[in-house]
């Protein structure tokens, strides 16, 4: 028995939460996981019995609910940090709620430079969410990306503290980081909680803290321009760059037993490429 499920972002299949939570169960997902900041859903939009009705609808799919992805931004900037936490906050109680332990989120972009003063405010941010997220049994887990997976460790480690942990996703590493992921779940292996299924391929060398900081402002765009082109390209799984046989197999080595949650975040048909990833993933741990 595979000790992998697949699970399903919903909001990649941009039929709605409803809908998307149907489709994906129909495409033979086992999981799912939908964003929190979205038009269906937040924590000042649903309420208790909101919650209550969510969970109980995602159950009678026949779903679990893997994560919750509570992008709100990032917390580089410390005059900003404390309403960023707060709401932070608001969707661990949400995740409480509807009964998933992970909270998927970017923080920003760590810096090389340990003794910097965004560092700080990084770990800082870092500490008050992780203990709270502790405090009620959840995972806030810092996704992959915005830098190499050996300066996420460091950062990690930094913080001695439970409640956080690792969202592993390969493509973001090879995309941006020109980053190893095999090499990364060796060494975020204490942290990994969630990982999601994506693939894609760089294209040209880029600054990942620029890059964040453009999706984060709306500016990506503007960037593309100011490069030349795009700098890298999402793909279809098992089109891109990701080494998934050498993936799931350190994934394995490590001992995780958790989601391969899918993300399609372009792409014209992405309910089908959603489809062709659950089948790809199937035929590679079956």
């Amino acid at each position: 028995m595979t000790p992998f499920k697949i699970g399903v972002i919903v909001d990649s299949l941009q039929l709605g939460l409803h809908e998307g939570i149907r489709k994906a169960k129909a495409l033979g997902a086992e999981g799912i996981q939908f964003y929190a900041n979205a038009k269906d859903i937040s924590p000042d939009r649903l309420d208790t019995a909101g919650r209550r009705d969510l969970k109980a609808f995602i159950a009678d799919q026949g779903l679990t609910l893997s994560a919750i992805c509570g992008d709100i931004g990032n917390f580089m900037d410390a005059s900003k940090n404390p309403d960023l936490i707060a709401r932070s906050k608001q969707i661990v109680d949400m995740a409480l709620d509807l009964g998933t332990d992970v909270v998927t989120t970017h923080i920003g972009s760590v810096p090389d430079d340990t003794a910097s003063s965004l560092y700080r405010t990084l770990q800082h941010a870092c500490r008050e969410l992780g203990s709270y997220a502790a405090e009620n049994g959840i995972s806030f887990a810092i996704e992959t990306g915005p830098e190499t997976a050996q300066s996420l460790r460091t950062f990690l480690d930094s913080l001695e503290i439970k409640g956080i942990g690792a969202n592993l996703d390969p493509a973001n590493l090879v995309m941006v980081c020109r980053d190893d992921p095999v090499a990364a779940v060796h060494t975020l292996a204490p942290y990994i909680v969630h990982t999601h299924a994506k693939d894609g391929r760089n294209l040209k060398p880029c600054d990942p803290a620029e890059v964040y900081a453009a999706f984060v402002d709306g500016n990506y765009p503007d960037l593309e321009k100011v490069l030349g082109g795009a700098p890298f390209v999402e793909l279809p799984i098992g089109e891109g760059d990701v080494d998934w046989d050498a993936y799931l197999q350190a994934l394995t080595d490590i001992g995780y037993k958790g989601y391969l949650t899918i993300e399609r975040e372009e792409g014209d048909d992405r309910v089908g490429d959603t489809a062709k990833g659950i089948a790809f993933l199937q035929s590679k741990i079956n």
